[in-house]
């Protein structure tokens, strides 16, 4: 007895000062329809748990993660091979994060066919959407952060993407990356963005989005014929909870409780069987013979830009998100009354088929197109002996540069070699020697930059050769300011 005294003192000493009580008991009290303790309402608490797992085995992880380019990846080998249980943290954290937006795509359909969405829970549904965004941008940054091959050229790609904004596509790309090129202070980058800053968005809009529900209810069962109309909803509403409501304790909790635990199970499962994700090979921008992919749940989009001809690349990548945000958005606003039974929506139920239908086309898609452009050289493959006669000892040097860092696979030279990049014939009319330094140390667009792969001397020489490759009769650019400047300065 004294034992439970003491524990009883304890928290009336708190509750004195917090006063915590009182909405704890209202929250767990508030009436909810009956129909709503149901296996259908039950993704919305799922989601919040595998959130709170992803909570506790990042920060779990993040006390060995070493955000660094020469950490990063063997801090992980660390955690999968040295650290006692190690590789299950990271598993159980990657399989959470693939549930998590499983589970969050699910529960917005339900919404969605349920029609959740509609007056008075339009905010309920466009803190939801911008849940959705910030789980996704969860996957993306953690990708980044295994930083093996597919991690490094992924990122690549993003950053290609990113620079083709208009305006603001070369500040964004430096916003990204922390400098010109993919490295320690990009994983720096990257490691705040997925410990601190989307987490505490996310924690953020969880709590709007909790409150919204407390404060509107939680949406009734659709039945065929219950229409909402914005003059007398709130009352029908509130006449129902009254009339037929029982408290969230213990009447509706009890099939979020289950179905929580077995999804937590789930991940377990994943994790002890399949294991952590990769990391895969180390990143090198030399090798370019990849074809990076993203997780499952961009797929979808990889597969649409890899099947799409190149010209269409930049409108579907500015124009396509836009436009598909903005219905997510309008949707509440454009069909905030009326029929919200399924059975009675046969516009909203065939949307959802035909996304779900595409979608899975598309990820399965993803495995036989992959998002490359012609690549049909290798590294071996001879400079042709034209581009080497008459040419310096430095330029000389330079083509040895040219083959040894495996240049020719992506670039050719009188029609041999690689697609991937633009062809070398005439670069030395096209940029001017400080670009062509630039274009080597930092990269541009999806060729990566190769500053920590090349010592000063094998720049020197193989800018050199880039130089001499020009149509005859035809100078190289050079740089017009320089021009102006030095003609200024003559008497």
């Amino acid at each position: 007895m004294r034992l439970i005294d003491s524990v009883k003192a304890v928290g009336d000493w708190f509750e004195a000062r917090l006063q915590l009580a009182a909405p704890i008991r209202e929250t767990m009290e508030h009436l909810v329809p009956r129909e709503t303790a149901s296996w259908a309402y039950v993704f919305g608490s799922a989601a919040l748990t595998v959130f709170g797992l992803q909570l506790v085995t990042g920060i779990l992880l993040a006390l060995i993660y070493v955000p660094s380019g020469a950490g990063a990846w063997n801090s992980l080998q660390v955690l999968n091979h040295q650290i006692e249980l190690g590789w299950f943290i990271r598993a159980l954290h990657g399989w959470g994060s693939n549930f998590m937006l499983a589970i969050v795509v699910v529960h917005m359909i339900q919404v969605f066919l349920f029609g959740a969405y509609k007056f008075p829970r339009e905010l309920t549904w466009v803190v939801g959407v911008l849940l959705l965004l910030l789980t996704l941008g969860m996957g993306f940054t953690g990708q980044i952060l295994r930083f093996d091959q597919d991690a490094y050229w992924g990122l690549g790609i993003g950053a290609s993407i990113s620079s083709r904004v208009p305006v603001i596509g070369p500040f964004a790309v430096k916003l990204l990356l922390g400098g010109p090129i993919i490295a320690s202070p990009t994983l720096s980058r990257f490691f705040a963005l997925h410990v601190f800053v989307v987490p505490g968005l996310l924690i953020a809009f969880v709590g709007v989005h909790l409150l919204l529900v407390l404060k509107l209810g939680i949406n009734e069962w659709p039945m065929p014929g219950r229409i909402v109309r914005r003059a007398t909803y709130v009352k029908e509403y509130h006449e129902l909870t009254q009339k037929d409501g029982i408290p969230f304790v213990p009447g509706a909790v009890t099939r979020d409780l289950f179905f929580s635990a077995f999804i937590l199970l789930s991940v377990a499962v994943c994790a002890i069987y399949f294991g952590p994700f990769g990391p895969g090979g180390q990143p090198d921008p030399t090798i370019i013979q990849t074809a990076p992919k993203p997780d499952y749940f961009f797929l979808w989009i990889y597969s649409i830009l890899s099947l799409l001809p190149p010209e269409m690349e930049t409108p579907a990548l500015l124009i396509g998100p836009v436009i598909g945000l903005g219905v997510l958005f309008a949707v509440p606003f454009l069909s905030g009354e009326g029929e919200k039974s399924w059975k009675r929506r046969p516009i909203a139920v065939l949307t959802i088929l035909l996304a779900a239908v595409s979608l899975g086309t598309l990820t399965h898609l993803s495995g036989y197109s992959p998002w490359s452009p012609v690549m049909d050289a290798w590294s071996g493959e001879p400079i042709p002996a034209g581009y080497l006669k008459g040419r310096t000892a430095l330029e000389r040097q330079g083509a040895l540069v040219f083959q040894a860092k495996q240049c020719h696979n992506c670039h050719s030279l009188g029609s041999e070699g690689g697609q991937r990049g633009p062809a070398l014939d005439k670069i030395a009319v096209d940029l001017t020697p400080d670009q062509l330094v630039r274009q080597v140390i930092q990269g541009s667009g999806n060729m990566p930059a190769y500053g920590k792969n090349l010592n000063p001397a094998e720049t020197t020489a193989l800018v050199a050769f880039l130089e001499s490759l020009h149509p005859a009769g035809q100078a190289p650019a050079k740089d017009a300011s320089r021009g102006v400047e030095s003609g200024g300065a003559r008497p």
